[in-house]
């Protein structure tokens, strides 16, 4: 199952793009209830979105993002058929990528 889910919808000229990442984003600072032990810190680190494969967003992210993190942003343009790629990588390494398609 794909930690990434994309909604795109095209409006006059512009597309607007919504994303939803599954992720725990632990910052660390927190103990578990049952063991008491700290939890480790466990974020997403970078963050990419292409748009027909020419990125049009990139970041860092920090222990600060809450848990399962949405962002939404407009692109200028856009058709249907045209692809926005999805790309994510934490601070264990763990990542996740996801292609869809503008419909």
């Amino acid at each position: 199952m794909k930690s990434i889910k994309i909604r795109t919808k095209l409006m006059d000229g512009k597309t607007q793009v919504r994303m939803l990442i599954s992720h725990p984003m632990e910052h660390g600072r927190r103990k578990d209830k049952a063991t008491g032990k700290m939890i480790s810190m466990k974020y997403i680190q970078k963050l990419t979105v292409k748009y027909n494969d020419v990125i049009v967003v990139s970041t860092q992210l920090g222990a600060g993002v809450s848990k399962d993190p949405y962002f939404s942003f407009m692109l200028k343009g856009g058709a249907t058929g045209d692809r926005i790629q999805v790309t994510w990588k934490d601070n264990l390494g763990n990542m996740d990528s996801l292609v869809q398609e503008i419909k």
